[in-house]
């Protein structure tokens, strides 16, 4: 039985869900995804799981909000002057923004509520304050050179 290491791209299908069962993500049209163990490109409590998988072997992972997208923060919801918007598209709620953190990092904003004067719009993150559940299965190792 192989079990994939440290450095090993692994290629694996999943489902992403929040903890009401509401399913936000998978690979079901794109096929499966690689990912090279080691690199960060996973949480590292998946990444931790699939070190002990073998090819075929399915496994649900938790991981809670505080190691995914942190919790929600009130400080990430803001008033933005509309003459700082492009004039088009009307901004509508749902729709998202980029701009820049105070780091110059991107953000990207939610609006939330469309106002005369000013938006409301949401830095955080959709799944903030989300404990999320990945239903992973390991479809191929490929070994580290």
């Amino acid at each position: 039985m192989t079990t994939p290491n440290n450095g090993d791209t692994v290629s694996i299908d999943y489902i992403i869900k929040k903890t009401d069962g509401t399913v936000v993500g998978n690979t079901s049209e794109a096929g499966p995804q690689d990912v090279q163990l080691g690199e960060n490109q996973i949480f590292p409590q998946v990444e931790q799981a699939l070190t002990g998988m073998s090819v075929g072997d399915e496994q649900s992972v938790t991981v809670p909000a505080d190691n995914a997208f942190g919790q929600r923060r009130d400080d990430m919801i803001v008033d933005l002057p509309r003459e700082q918007l492009p004039a088009e598209p009307a901004p509508q709620p749902g729709m998202q923004l980029q701009a820049q953190g105070p780091n110059g990092q991107p953000i990207v904003l939610t609006i939330l509520e469309v106002g005369e004067q000013t938006v409301k719009a949401d830095g955080n993150h959709p799944l903030a304050g989300e404990d999320i559940t990945f239903d992973v299965t390991l479809r191929e190792i490929k070994q580290a050179a």
